[in-house]
């Protein structure tokens, strides 16, 4: 079974914005209804219900007030994927097109590797030992998770020689990394009030993938195509495959909760991650000022 909650609903700012939401889609609904001319007894029905649901909106419940996230329309926070770098991110000025420095003393660039989401390394150095442990922890789970898919897929060919059942299906563990890993993109972008985010088109990450191993062979192998098709072979068997669909809506679901946008962009094929990540934010940073 799943449960998913609204959290706007928990302050009266946001009941006030999903109140407007939910209006202008009633609105544009009974308008429809009302193009279509003379209306049957069970149309009339259904518009009668839209009115007595407009009327219900106002009068909701009490709530707490809170402050709602705000976020700035330049700052745009971009996410390439990859196979063996499930997530990497930059955030940009679409302003300057630039990537922003956290601070005037300091010339770094806000980029963030897989690695860096799920171990902060300025946050270890703060904390005792045992909060060391943990954020070590957190980037160990996903070796683990590679392993372990290995594992399966082993025992998936040894089946399958044997033609007995290879069902073998894989733990929690794939879904608890990608939590945490929207959580730490989640974070980041609060942390420098971002106002949108740049995830890839689900459906190019086949051929993003396959690009990525293309590319890694011919670097490895130059000239010899028969090498390079064993070394792509026994690559994609090495690194795991990731479950971007599943991660993609594990970060939808936790920016939703601000009320950060989200955009599905195309990501490019050729550059490094950071690249990638990079101009993905400028294309929705250019796509919103387009619209």
């Amino acid at each position: 079974m799943y449960c998913t909650v609204d959290t706007r609903f928990w302050s009266a700012e946001g009941t006030q914005l999903a109140r407007k939401e939910k209006e202008a889609k009633l609105f544009k609904t009974i308008d429809n209804m009302k193009d279509k001319g003379e209306l049957t007894a069970n149309q009339e029905a259904f518009v009668q219900k839209k009115h007595a649901t407009l009327a219900k909106l106002h009068n909701s419940f009490p709530r707490p007030s809170r402050k709602l996230y705000q976020g700035k329309p330049n700052i745009i926070l971009g996410v390439a994927m990859g196979l063996d770098k499930p997530a990497t991110v930059a955030i940009v000025d679409g302003n300057t097109g630039k990537a922003i420095s956290p601070s005037a003393r300091h010339c770094v660039i806000v980029f963030r590797s897989i690695r860096q989401l799920l171990k902060d390394k300025k946050s270890e150095r703060k904390k005792s030992d045992d909060k060391k442990k943990k954020y070590r922890k957190k980037y160990s789970l996903l070796n683990r998770q590679r392993q372990q898919k290995q594992y399966l897929s082993h025992l998936r060919h040894k089946a399958q020689k044997r033609a007995a059942d290879n069902q073998k299906g894989e733990s929690n563990l794939g879904e608890y990394v990608d939590r945490l890993i929207a959580r730490a993109i989640v974070e980041l972008a609060k942390e420098y009030q971002v106002s949108a985010i740049a995830v890839p088109k689900i459906e190019d990450m086949r051929e993003i993938v396959q690009s990525e191993i293309k590319a890694r062979a011919e670097a490895k192998i130059p000239g010899y195509e028969e090498g390079q098709k064993k070394y792509a072979k026994q690559y994609r068997i090495n690194v795991h495959n990731w479950s971007y669909g599943r991660l993609i809506e594990n970060i939808t679901t936790q920016v939703s909760k601000l009320g950060i946008a989200i955009s599905q962009v195309k990501q490019p094929v050729r550059g490094s991650p950071t690249e990638k990540a990079h101009n993905m934010a400028i294309a929705v940073y250019n796509k919103r000022n387009k619209a």
